[in-house]
């Protein structure tokens, strides 16, 4: 893409041939549902300055392309081996390489990257920091979420949100970063100052075929990160993790709640319907750092620090031993850029549950309903396992679980979170969750393979329906936990999408 010297000569750059305007750059990027070198003439009539297509393209219409060159002179064509890569690479220089002039904290991993980027940008709101994730874009934590269709979207989209960050004279931005992405080159072009690894457990499988390949997308993010990647030991890939990192010559460090030798570790933890409480374990590295950072390297400093560790505790309005994970990874990070530990621990107690991430919702005489976005077989373990603690901390007696499996999507899932909601939950209602293109009863029947028997098992198809059933007859002393959608306020049924929101219909049924 070094032919292309002065970038300021086109109006906008784009992959979506409907955005094309005079003087654009369009990229051509073949996706799973749609080629883009399918547009080209369009992009072309619509009066592009600059079209980007595939060698391979290339070869096969040359005729094509030669009558294009001819009928439209004002439109210099391009060729890449790679035009994902082509599109961030342009995209980076379109918008003047913004990462450069600001934090970038890159947060992946299979389940917490939401909840992790929500904890930075609170912690980091008085500095300035916005934050790009599923739910959207926004540049302070009190602001309305600005919709995205993608966890990260197209890499032109990227930058654009990172100059506007810049613009508005922010200097820091926590972004999820998802393995589609970054197999998929959307985040080529951002320097991530640093990254973290929440955990890897199975998900996505449909698209990356196996775990190997799902751990190598995630590792794409340490070549793009300048100083450290941050990682959990306690999860089984951290030595696969911590082995890529280091390839890219990063410094590594931990969090960890049973990992002794983890550089910041949750002790003493205690949960309970009102939230998390913990102790802080600090490894002397992190001290050394920490204090460096602060400044204050003395011997008094360092005896203030211990004393200061051992008589104070995190308290956490957030609840499930997994939001302990993704708050240590939070609070690390936030140590190693500056924070003071005394500032940390009061903006603990004010740090706010992410919408429909173990959304409680209740009423008087009524059971305790959480709503959470758990999809994935690890993320309906983490958060049944939340309800359980809550249960054996409190006066609650049963755990009820309502959920389903999301059609289109890795089938081998399906059994295995049947047979954990089976495990874990006293009564399971098997439902639908976004069927999309696949029959209802076949994704349940998938579920039910899981399940040794289905003696405390009910399968109600409408989810509606289900939710209605377990919330209206539960008692009150019961826990029901709904899976699947969290915040997302939409079903996915065939060629349609309709409203749905689990929140709308927990409250109804808590009304009846």
């Amino acid at each position: 893409m070094n032919l292309v010297k002065d970038i300021s000569n086109y109006s906008s750059i784009t992959c979506n041939s409907k955005e094309v305007q005079a003087a654009s750059i369009f990229v051509c990027i073949k996706g799973t549902h749609a080629d883009g070198h399918k547009y080209i003439e369009q992009a072309a009539s619509a009066g592009a300055s600059l079209i980007v297509i595939s060698n391979e393209f290339a070869k096969a219409e040359g005729v094509f392309l030669d009558r294009l060159k001819k009928e439209y002179l004002q439109v210099e064509f391009l060729f890449s081996d790679d035009t994902r890569m082509s599109l961030a690479e342009l995209a980076a220089k379109f918008f003047n390489e913004p990462s450069k002039h600001i934090d970038v904290y890159g947060v992946t991993g299979t389940n917490g990257k939401t909840t992790v980027t929500h904890l930075i940008q609170e912690i980091f709101d008085d500095e300035g920091c916005a934050l790009l994730g599923t739910i959207g874009v926004r540049y302070k934590s009190s602001d309305q979420y600005i919709e995205l269709v993608n966890t990260t979207p197209q890499s032109n989209l990227i930058q654009e949100e990172l100059s506007k960050v810049y613009a508005r004279n922010l200097r820091k931005l926590t972004m999820e970063v998802s393995s589609h992405a970054l197999d998929q080159k959307r985040c080529h072009g951002i320097e991530f100052k640093y990254s973290i690894v929440t955990n890897l457990t199975q998900d996505h499988l449909d698209y990356h075929h196996n775990m190997e390949e799902y751990l190598m997308a995630k590792a794409e993010i340490f070549k793009q990160t300048k100083h450290a990647a941050i990682l959990n030991p306690d999860n089984e890939y951290f030595s696969r993790f911590k082995e890529e990192a280091l390839k890219s010559k990063l410094d590594i460090w931990t969090f960890a709640i049973n990992t002794t030798h983890a550089d910041l570790r949750a002790v003493n933890v205690k949960i309970s319907q009102t939230g998390l409480e913990y102790g802080l374990e600090v490894s002397d590295s992190l001290k050394a750092k920490y204090l460096a950072v602060q400044n204050q390297e003395s011997d008094k400093a360092k005896a203030d620090l211990d004393s200061f560790l051992k008589k104070s505790r995190i308290k956490l309005k957030l609840n499930g031993t997994f939001n302990i994970y993704n708050s240590l990874a939070a609070f690390l990070l936030a140590l190693l850029e500056g924070i003071s530990l005394e500032v940390l621990f009061e903006k603990a107690q004010t740090l706010r549950a992410v919408p429909g991430r173990f959304e409680t919702i209740t009423a008087e005489l009524k059971p305790l309903c959480i709503v959470d976005y758990a999809h994935s077989p690890d993320g309906l373990e983490n958060i049944l396992k939340g309800a359980r603690d809550l249960i054996r901390n409190s006066n609650f007696t049963r755990l009820i679980c309502v959920f389903g499996c999301g059609g289109d999507r890795d089938i081998t899932k399906r059994p295995k979170m049947g047979r954990i909601a089976y495990d874990l939950a006293d009564l399971v209602y098997v439902t639908s969750d976004n069927p999309r293109s696949e029959e209802p009863r076949q994704i349940i029947a998938d579920i039910l393979a899981g399940i040794p028997n289905l003696e405390k098992i009910e399968i109600i198809e409408n989810r509606a329906d289900a939710i209605k059933r377990a919330v209206s007859t539960a008692l009150a002393t019961d826990v029901v936990v709904i899976a699947g959608k969290g915040h997302e306020d939409y079903q996915i049924l065939k060629d349609k999408t309709i409203h749905f929101d689990d929140r709308e219909h927990v409250r109804k049924a808590l009304i009846i």
